[in-house]
């Protein structure tokens, strides 16, 4: 009986994300807070205490809120979070019912006693790739960061890196200790619609990820696959540093994935 009560959980919870997965008409969206220096953690409580319930109540799904690891990439100044939503239509409704809820208004008075704490919002909104896997909003067994990429690609190239993570870098990505969240492309043009790729991995430990990655790049199977994909151009814009970037983030204790 307990084996055939945890195989039907099992099979419950396998069901449960594919019908999450193929569910096309979901929308995420990542947004980064910059905060004014030595605000974050009152944004971080806020976020804590009231607003991640009220994005639910508004019908919002909280994925992951992630702070960066590094000073260079904002780890005082920063707050990375992904939401997901039923439409766009949806994501602008559930705003604003959001902006207009009293719990909301009293709450963004009270934390901003002192002076304002969100210094720029940007929003991109996304949809998952083909060859993203089902969003796992998990925690895990042991502790793990996270690695946010972002390519941007010469005009006309997107299509042949996507067929490159398709056919090779996702399966070398695991067989180099990497775990892959999810794969997203934004759906605006001023956002980098056509030339952007957005994904997350996650790692053991940031040491963890630059030695996966270093291990990856001198792999023969890859140096193979990248030559013959960019036999006529590289596919991310030249210098690497502006085409490839790179944050190092740890889970906040309120994110649902962790």
């Amino acid at each position: 009986m307990k084996r055939l009560t945890f195989l039907a959980l099992a099979l419950t919870g396998l069901f449960s994300t594919m019908i999450h997965a193929a569910d096309d008409s979901r929308v995420y969206e990542l947004r980064i807070y910059t905060c004014h220096e030595g605000k974050l953690d009152t944004l971080l409580a806020r976020f804590r205490d009231h607003t991640c319930k009220l994005f639910e109540k508004h019908g919002m799904g909280n994925v992951g809120y992630w702070v960066p690891v590094d000073e260079e990439n904002g780890s005082k100044t920063t707050l990375i979070y992904v939401l997901e939503h039923k439409s766009r239509e949806a994501a602008k409704a559930s705003f604003k019912a959001f902006g207009a809820d009293p719990e909301w208004k009293a709450a963004a008075k009270a934390s901003e006693a002192n002076g304002k704490i969100v210094a720029k919002i940007e929003s991109i909104f996304m949809s998952p790739t083909d060859y993203s896997p089902p969003l796992a909003i998990v925690k895990g067994d042991k502790p793990r960061v996270f690695e946010m990429r972002t390519y941007t690609t010469p005009e006309g190239k997107l299509n042949d890196l996507h067929a490159r993570f398709s056919n090779h870098t996702m399966k070398l990505f695991s067989k180099h200790g990497m775990s892959h969240l999810a794969y997203w492309v934004p759906t605006d043009a001023d956002k980098g619609a056509g030339t952007k790729l957005i994904y997350i991995l996650s790692h053991a430990s940031k040491e963890a990820g630059l030695a996966s990655f270093t291990a990856f790049r001198a792999d023969p199977d890859w140096i193979k696959a990248k030559a013959e994909s960019e036999k006529n151009g590289p596919l991310t814009i030249q210098p690497q540093a502006e085409g490839v970037k790179s944050i190092y983030m740890k889970a906040t204790d309120f994110s649902p994935i962790q």
